[in-house]
Formats: structure tokens, sequence, C-alpha cells
């Protein structure tokens, strides 16, 4: 029988954890640049990029959880509530890059417009790291640590000589 520790996975170094972090994230993020460009086509370029990220979200944080941070499962609500925030802050970021671009080129190419994105999303991807990793995955907030069972305090026993005459009264008082 397994205890509780060694089933406990442990969590990747900084380093592992960005590597991960940008094979995943990146993949997700890459993959999405040219989800947007296609479904830009057909609605404005604000909304096919906000459905985009939803979608993407939800696919990164998962991976992020179950293999960049060692979280060792699914995402909780908690996580996917708090990795949507960082995403939304993301969105705000590509979005005015996008936005800042079309105001300075009148008719950007395809290959400026994944350049810009792709920068503006890298830029937002670091961000994104140190707030997973420090905030949303963090190791102490997920789950309690494990504790050996001997190392719990022993409560102490009082023998009692005899019961209060009126229990009720005192707890009256109280």
């Amino acid at each position: 029988m397994e205890t509780a520790q060694s089933q406990e996975q442990t969590a990747p170094g900084a380093f592992t954890a960005f590597a991960r972090f940008v094979l995943c994230g990146g993949g997700v993020g890459v993959a999405s640049s040219f989800a947007v460009a296609a479904l830009a086509s057909w609605v404005p370029w604000v909304v096919a990029n906000a459905l985009i990220t939803v979608v993407s979200t939800l696919l990164a944080t998962e991976l992020h959880a179950r293999f960049t941070f060692g979280a060792g499962g699914r995402a909780t609500w908690r996580q996917h509530t708090q990795s949507a925030g960082s995403a939304a802050a993301a969105y705000v970021v590509t979005s005015v890059a996008m936005l800042v671009l079309q105001q300075l080129v009148a008719a950007p190419g395809a290959v400026l417009e994944q350049v810009v994105y792709l920068s503006a999303s890298a830029l937002a991807g670091v961000a994104r790291f140190v707030v997973l990793r420090v905030i949303v995955f963090a190791r102490g907030r997920t789950q309690a640590p494990a504790v050996p069972r001997a190392a719990l305090p022993v409560p102490a026993t009082v023998a009692r000589t005899s019961a209060p005459a009126d229990t009720a009264a005192l707890c009256r008082a109280a």
C-alpha cells in the first residue's frame, strides 16, 4: 500500500515547467493564431480572437494542470477561473497590439499580422507563466501537504471526577 506522500507528484523545476509551458501553451498558441486568421475571414477579428481565446484557454489550462506544472489531474474550477483571468489579460494585449498595427499600417499583410500577433502572444505568455506557476498551480494552495500520522499531536486525556450540578445553567452563562 502506497503512502499519501509517495502518491503525490513532485512539482517540476522552473526550467522544466517553462519548457513544458512553451511546448503546451506555445503549441496551442500557434494553432490559435492560424485559427484566429481563418475565423476572422467570417467574423470581425476581435470576435474571432475572443472565441479562439476561450477555447484555447480551456485546452491549455487542462494541459498545464496535467503536464506543465505537475498538478497530477484535471484542472479545478478555481484554476480554470484564475487561468481565464490571465487569458483575459493576454486577450487585451493581443487585441491592443493588432489594433495598433491596424492604426500604423493601412493594409498589413498576413505575415506582418502573424508576427505582431505571435509577438504579443509571446509577451503575454511569459507573464501568464509567472501567474500560473506562482498563483494558479502553486503547490501549497491546491492541497495541504501530507502529514505523517506520528507527527500529529496526541490529545491529552483529562479525567473528570464529577459533572457540574447544572450544565444547562453553565451553557446559558457562557
